[in-house]
């Protein structure tokens, strides 16, 4: 049976992570890893409360860098399927199993929780209006580029097999938001089998998520990377995160 771990990438996560551990299924609770980026409240002691691997950063990594301190301690635990679960409860963790299964399964190399249903209920869960359209516009440009056909390409929501982690160079990728967009665009390069299924999500004030500056800079670096994968994909130019030497490294 394949082994499954839940990573979750924390910051100040206290009054939302007791929430997301109940409603993950119960049989994936035991092998969950928190990775904390020096949280300013108590979920450290709130997670080590609940019976979870913590390990806590002891400088502030950013977004990627707290995934990349994820997914090695996965590996290092010997991951078959790894699940990457929001502690702020965003995303509803309830469908952790179906992520997993179509991995499990061998349909799917890299499932993503897609957050668009209908446009109706993503605007009245709380998705602000442009960051419903630009995720609409780059979801498209995604797709179009990479000729993949994922539902979003911005979920934060996503479970990956353990060759999806030992085969793409993630470990140079930016420590910052853009980390997400650089590792599907590598998964879409090295030819990993990409899928979605729904998710509910919702947005409240401890929910985390980025202002409308950071917003417009994601926005730009994900216009780069895809064009450093057209690019690339053209022979015309070499970037840094479609070269590996091993191991994904």
């Amino acid at each position: 049976m394949s082994k499954v771990v839940i990573v979750m990438p924390a910051y100040n996560a206290a009054q939302t992570l007791p929430q997301t551990i109940a409603d993950i299924p119960e049989q994936y609770r035991k092998d969950a890893i928190l990775v904390d980026d020096c949280s300013k409240d108590d979920t450290v002691k709130v997670a080590e409360g609940l019976g979870l691997r913590v390990v806590r950063h002891e400088h502030n990594t950013g977004y990627g860098g707290n995934q990349k301190t994820c997914y090695k301690l996965a590996l290092e635990a010997g991951a078959d399927i790894i699940v990457m679960v929001h502690p702020d409860y965003q995303y509803n963790p309830k469908v952790v199993e179906h992520l997993a299964g179509l991995i499990d399964k061998n349909i799917c190399d890299v499932v993503l929780g897609n957050r668009i249903r209908t446009r109706r209920e993503t605007l009245s869960g709380g998705m602000p209006v442009y960051k419903y359209l630009s995720n609409r516009f780059l979801s498209l440009v995604c797709n179009v580029v990479t000729g993949e056909n994922l539902g979003e390409w911005h979920s934060g929501m996503r479970a990956y097999s353990m060759k999806v982690l030992k085969t793409l160079p993630w470990r140079g990728n930016s420590d910052d938001f853009i980390f997400d967009m650089q590792f599907l665009v590598q998964a879409s390069y090295f030819g990993m089998r990409m899928g979605d299924i729904p998710v509910e999500t919702k947005y409240f004030e401890e929910a985390s998520s980025i202002n409308f500056s950071r917003s417009l800079t994601y926005g730009l670096l994900t216009l780069w990377v895809l064009v450093q994968y057209a690019l690339r994909k053209l022979g015309l130019a070499s970037f840094g995160i479609f070269e590996k030497d091993g191991d994904g490294r």
